[in-house]
């Protein structure tokens, strides 16, 4: 593999819907430790219902990292029963792995399984959280740079390069400055649209379809991967909607998905 490969593990927006859970995405990259190439695996968000999604496609014991863009359910609660696979698994607890996300996304996971925050799951993964200045992260191969971006929460895009390509995920956000910075140039940017165009929003929580074909619009990215569509809306609408303001290749986002960048 040269480059990365991206699975669509969970796509549903704010809630799992009849053909996906939520939000989970696996980017697979290889490299050399220097005890030998191997595939390194991040997910990308672990949301409502992606733990039993993830089987499908990658051991769950086989994922060096996870990385969350925030701390809404349908991006982060299946970080619990990841915590009860990894502790009790048959072949005995499993080292640690890192898990990155907002401040405070420890001890919103121990609640999210009724624990005492201390040790809630340190025993498990080892937390650390993102600044506010734009922070990158290295792991193995990948180098991912959190930017905030706009949401009722404090949220984050995800830009991941590893092998010399470069892909973005949006997370949740309304169009906003740092979006643009975190889409810019990018080979693969993976974006919400929550919203239609058209209808009477609620400001600074999400995007439409058609701005999502903007941002790509203005980043210059070649292929756009529309994702985070709730089950009420049609997911080909919101792709139609990018299309008409985006000339580059748009792709609904479906369950067990690949794009290799």
């Amino acid at each position: 593999m040269t480059g990365m490969r991206m699975t669509v593990v969970g796509c549903s927006g704010s809630f799992p819907g009849p053909d996906s859970p939520a939000s989970c995405y696996l980017v697979e990259a290889t490299h050399d430790d220097g005890t030998g190439e191997r595939t390194w695996r991040l997910l990308l968000d672990l949301g409502s219902g992606a733990l039993g999604s993830l089987q499908r496609f990658a051991d769950p014991l086989a994922i060096d990292a996870v990385l969350l863009s925030h701390l809404h359910a349908d991006h982060c609660l299946d970080l619990c029963g990841y915590h009860v696979l990894r502790r009790y698994h048959p072949d005995g607890q499993q080292p640690r792995i890192p898990v990155w996300g907002p401040a405070g996304t420890a001890d919103r996971i121990a609640r999210g399984y009724d624990l005492d925050p201390d040790p809630g799951m340190h025993e498990d993964f080892v937390f650390s959280e993102y600044d506010d200045a734009g922070q990158e992260v290295v792991l193995g191969p990948f180098t991912v740079t959190a930017t905030p971006v706009l949401h009722p929460v404090t949220a984050f895009a995800l830009r991941v390069s590893a092998g010399g390509r470069t892909l973005t995920y949006s997370g949740d956000t309304a169009p906003c400055e740092g979006l643009d910075r975190a889409a810019d140039g990018v080979d693969l940017l993976l974006a919400e649209a929550s919203f239609r165009h058209g209808d009477d929003n609620p400001p600074a929580i999400h995007l439409t379809g058609r701005e999502c074909g903007e941002l790509a619009s203005r980043a210059g990215v070649p292929r756009l991967v529309i994702t985070h569509v709730p089950p009420w809306y049609s997911a080909e609408a919101a792709a139609d909607e990018a299309r008409e303001v985006y000339d580059g290749d748009v792709v609904v986002a479906a369950v067990g998905q690949q794009h290799d960048v």
